[in-house]
């Protein structure tokens, strides 16, 4: 069994080929040089021997085969982005992420269907309740599971607990965003994505909606506007400490911004996992000692990283989570974890539990995109 799993980054698409559960092959390439061209990737994936491709799924649908899907196109920038065509006519970080994931997602499903899979999201989870998705669209996207299915897995093995035992946070730390997902008994219960949760590099993260009000009207983008770049300058967070080191007051304030709340985010996220023994910390700044050590002072719970699958190196800890996931649907290595955390069970569209009046009708868009451009739909019975 074969499988390449690719992570959409703000920074950097990862690849990642895993063969009977040993990662041997990885590839990294600049979000931005894929952005403009996605052929260099593309023809990677094309030229490597896998059994199954699990692609970039962005905010997530249930597993879905390529085979099942009736518009490319349309399937990756309305249904995967929740976006259009026109809205990434934009040279910006964070849209260039949307640009490559669309770009490489509709070459995957027309010139490979039958290997090309694409995962959920957190809200799609059977296992996380019905009520803390209400009003929700992104609980963490589909890279933050993928993480989190790694770090069940290593979890387990590090402490030698069954699945079922396994209780944690995960805290994905990335050069756009920040999330977090609860862990209960091996379970995604919980998660907080990335633009409700802590201000992040990029993002202002949860805004007070008297802001929202405030301001009348927004863009698409402006979820990518009011994080950290915004505040100091800068979006990497490894420079942010150094200007911190270095005595710069406002890049200190920055700072204790980003780290308090992502605490902030811990805590909320153990009232769903209150047994959780410890914090994984995952993404491009999981190996900043300094913010490890931050959110250890203020949370009182142990904090980790991620070792990785034998033979990794450099690639994302949620590349690896992509590869893992699509080994279990095929039957690999991982199918335990991935039959244990019901990923199959996914059903439904990230708007379902949309009930504000003045959104209704985004749900019920979303829902007949969903229906009209995947030929075997999975629609949730408890709706």
């Amino acid at each position: 069994m074969r499988v390449a799993g690719i992570d959409p980054g703000t920074r950097s698409f990862d690849v990642v080929v895993l063969e009977d559960g040993r990662v041997v092959s990885e590839y990294s390439f600049d979000t931005l040089t894929i952005a403009r061209s996605p052929e260099p990737l593309i023809d990677l994936v094309k030229s490597i021997d896998v059994d199954v491709i699990v692609a970039p799924s962005g905010y997530g649908v249930p597993v879905t085969w390529g085979y099942d899907v009736v518009d490319a196109r349309r399937f990756a920038l309305e249904l995967l982005l929740l976006s259009k065509p026109s809205d990434l006519d934009f040279d910006d970080p964070g849209v260039n992420v949307y640009k490559a994931l669309a770009e490489i997602v509709v070459e995957l499903l027309r010139g490979l269907p039958d290997r090309t899979l694409s995962i959920p999201s957190v809200i799609l989870l059977p296992t996380v309740p019905w009520f803390r998705k209400v009003n929700k669209i992104d609980m963490g996207t589909a890279d933050k599971l993928a993480s989190a299915v790694l770090a069940v897995h290593q979890y387990s093995l590090r402490e030698s607990l069954d699945y079922d035992s396994v209780n944690l946070v995960v805290v994905e730390t990335g050069y756009g965003y920040s999330g977090v997902v609860s862990v209960k008994e091996g379970l995604v219960v919980d998660g907080i994505g990335g633009t409700s949760a802590c201000i992040g590099p990029l993002t202002a993260g949860a805004l007070d909606l008297e802001v929202v009000a405030g301001v009348g009207k927004w863009g698409r983008w402006s979820i990518l506007r009011g994080g950290l770049v915004d505040m100091v300058g800068v979006i990497d967070i490894h420079e942010l400490v150094a200007v911190t080191r270095s005595g710069d007051e406002r890049a200190g304030i920055a700072f204790e911004a980003y780290v308090e709340c992502i605490a902030k985010d811990v805590s909320r996220a153990l009232i769903s996992t209150p047994r959780a023994e410890v914090v994984v910390v995952t993404g491009r700044n999981a190996r900043i000692p300094e913010l490890r050590e931050a959110i250890r002072e203020r949370i009182d719970l142990e904090v980790v990283t991620v070792e990785g699958l034998p033979g990794a190196d450099k690639a994302k800890e949620s590349a690896q989570g992509y590869a893992m996931i699509g080994d279990g649907i095929a039957g690999g290595v991982f199918r335990d974890v991935v039959d244990h955390m019901r990923i199959e069970d996914a059903c439904g569209t990230v708007a379902d539990y949309i009930i504000h009046p003045e959104a209704l009708g985004l749900r019920d868009r979303i829902r007949d995109l969903y229906g009209h451009l995947v030929a075997k739909p999975k629609f949730c019975n408890n709706l």
